[in-house]
């Protein structure tokens, strides 16, 4: 449930600041992720940057959040 509500939340991130950013989604066993060494089946980046899971389910809290790193 935590990840498709991360996807949710992610997807209208995309909307809101789709000229500022782009959302690329991955599984943890794809190539991309093996570089970050994940434990946990929910994994949300900005910048590199690991993003806390409440953050990462909250529409509001995460468009605080990228306000403030773009």
């Amino acid at each position: 449930m935590t990840c498709q509500k991360a996807a949710v939340v992610a997807n209208k991130m995309q909307e809101i600041f789709k000229d500022k950013m782009e959302l690329r989604i991955f599984k943890t066993d794809s190539p991309e992720a093996i570089p970050y060494n994940l434990r946990s089946s929910t994994n949300v980046f900005i910048n590199e940057e690991l993003v806390s899971i409440d953050v990462a389910t909250s529409e509001t809290e995460m468009k605080k959040y990228i306000t403030s790193v773009i």
